[in-house]
């Protein structure tokens, strides 16, 4: 396990509160797991419309993390501060996950959706359910040395 102690992951100055990251995570792993027992393609646009907001803008809230927010207030659970930055990193992740989930469906390709949604899933638990990062892993493992070597 030394490996997962040495985890490179993007750093930034801003904070967010690790009970509602993993709320949000979990209402992906509702939704996408919604998604892949209905086929309700709807799903799959309020995700893309979700990671959106969580990847690319300013905005405080998504549509998920805003409801994650009042669910964490309503059970009143006192803020954990964490790095902004690898849950941004995540979300682009989870953004591309979801749009070539949705690109596979589109084109006919349901085995690819399926995996591609089950990835989703896998790494939104493992987020919500065992406080793992697998966008952290990803960057560590996949991303980073594809740039250090340039």
């Amino acid at each position: 396990m030394i490996q997962f102690k040495e985890m490179i992951c993007p750093v930034s100055t801003e904070r967010v509160d690790e009970n509602r990251v993993r709320a949000t995570a979990l209402a992906v792993v509702i939704t996408m797991g919604a998604y892949l027992i209905t086929g309700y393609i709807v799903l799959l646009a309020i995700l893309v419309v979700d990671f959106t907001i969580r990847a690319f803008t300013k905005l405080k809230y998504s549509p998920f993390s805003g409801l994650a927010q009042l669910f964490v207030n309503s059970i009143g659970t006192q803020p954990v501060w964490i790095d902004k930055a690898p849950k941004v990193f995540a979300a682009r992740i989870g953004f591309l996950l979801t749009a070539v989930t949705a690109v596979a469906v589109v084109a006919g390709s349901p085995l690819l959706a399926i995996v591609m949604g089950s990835t989703l899933v896998a790494f939104s638990f493992m987020e919500c359910g065992l406080n793992f990062c697998a966008g952290c892993w990803v960057y560590t493992y996949i991303v980073y040395p594809l740039v250090r070597k340039k």
